[in-house]
């Protein structure tokens, strides 16, 4: 977000046209896939708390909808900006493929700052927000979801305007909505076990034992917490954790040579995801320096929180010891670091098929709501469990048949897919 020179949209077209390149996608097929099919943009005028008004701009971008309708969160941000919420799209539209769901990419945004707008006021957004695009939205055309600072409150206002203006009942508009409401079961945990079921099979075809491996984490939100319950219940140790301090506003990274405590240091954590560091100290756990958990001595580097975090600066500081980057977020490693981590030979698992849990269960929640029945957490994570391992092996064989990096595999499986659906079609 952050960086405006920073061109997202420009990195997603890059990705895509040197993957294109490898797949020797025809002329047409590459201008077709590198635009989005549909843009929209328009302003929400909102009566404020104090009887002024304010005009919003909104956005919805329609990457692809080849393989299925578009799906993709709406995010409040004060920096947002239309490169963002394409590029954003595109990618969305590789992660969904790469899962194999039928769905396409899309993405939306609202320029606001959610601290600085009372409930009332959000409400007024979200509900202006779907009058602006009603009608080119819906569960079989373009179904939205939380992102940046929205919550499953902002969701169900959106569902009860789109609902409002519909006269109808439309469950699987709207995905991450809070439980009772349509909401699916196992969705809190979805993204974090998902990571894990990924480097569990990684670590398989690596002949590495699991119980033996140790990992350092950057974050300590949802995804993280998750991915550190599962790992440890696998019997892997994390023995360094990351994460913001929302007093200090800098980053600290948590220590324990042994392994965290994953139960006591969630005791110590305030609603950001930020440890108190003296009760930390005060347990034994080293305090280091934010950046600190790359350096660790470790088999595993988690990055969980931030894009552009495995950089040029940072990549050297990684010891010999680490063999897997598991790159939970989204976009942690810069393209002159995968050079190099190709060099030190660690086998990096991408982005967009490490964290796709997320949206794969975003699915199972639309897939509930249009047959109006609803699965147990179990059967929930069980079939989230098949189709990441599925995926995982898919790209793991492409990637030694074709003596690629896991990244190019999965993006060239993802495009191939989102190409054959277009040229099926007779789009292109």
């Amino acid at each position: 977000m952050g960086d405006q020179s920073f061109n997202a949209f420009e990195l997603a077209q890059k990705q895509f046209d040197a993957v294109a390149e490898k797949l020797g996608l025809d002329e047409a097929t590459r201008e077709f896939l590198r635009q989005p099919m549909r843009e929209y943009y328009f302003s929400i005028p909102v009566k404020m708390d104090d009887g002024s008004t304010r005009v919003f701009r909104g956005s919805r971008v329609q990457h692809n909808d080849a393989r299925g309708p578009n799906k993709g969160g709406i995010r409040f941000h004060p920096q947002e900006t239309d490169n963002t919420v394409r590029a954003l799209s595109m990618w969305m539209t590789w992660k969904c493929a790469v899962v194999d769901i039928p769905l396409g990419g899309g993405k939306g945004g609202v320029v606001c700052d959610p601290h600085h707008l009372s409930q009332r006021e959000q409400e007024n957004i979200c509900r202006g927000w779907i009058r602006q695009v009603w009608k080119n939205l819906g569960p079989l055309t373009d179904v939205p979801a939380p992102d940046v600072m929205t919550s499953s409150q902002h969701m169900l206002w959106m569902l009860d305007e789109y609902e409002t203006l519909r006269g109808e009942k439309y469950p699987g508009f709207i995905t991450g909505k809070p439980l009772g409401m349509g909401g699916s079961l196992g969705r809190t945990e979805a993204t974090g076990f998902g990571v894990i079921y990924v480097l569990r099979e990684a670590l398989k075809t690596l002949n590495l034992d699991i119980t033996k491996c140790k990992a350092s984490v950057q974050g300590f939100g949802n995804v993280a917490q998750y991915a550190i319950r599962l790992f440890q219940e696998y019997g892997g140790t994390v023995t360094c954790v990351a994460c913001w301090d929302q007093a200090d506003k800098v980053a600290y990274s948590y220590k324990k040579e042994e392994g965290i405590d994953l139960e006591f240091l969630l005791s110590i954590t305030n609603r950001y995801g930020g440890i108190d560091k003296a009760k930390a100290q005060a347990a034994g756990y080293e305090v280091l320096p934010g950046n600190a958990w790359i350096e660790e001595e470790v088999d595993i580097l988690i990055p969980a929180a931030l894009e552009n975090q495995v950089n040029a600066e940072t990549v050297g500081q990684i010891k010999p010891s680490v063999k897997v980057l598991l790159e939970a977020a989204n976009g942690p490693t810069t393209l002159e670091a995968d050079a190099q981590l190709k060099e030190k030979n660690i086998f990096v698992i991408p982005d967009f098929l490490t964290n796709a849990g997320g949206v794969t269960c975003s699915y199972f929640e639309q897939v509930q709501c249009n047959i109006n029945f609803y699965w147990s957490k179990v059967e929930v994570l069980h079939r989230l469990e098949e189709k990441m391992v599925a995926a995982f092996h898919a790209v793991d064989q492409l990637a030694k048949s074709k003596e690629v990096t896991m990244r190019d595999a999965a993006y060239m499986i993802a495009i191939q897919r989102v190409a054959e659906a277009c040229r099926l079609r007779g789009w292109v």
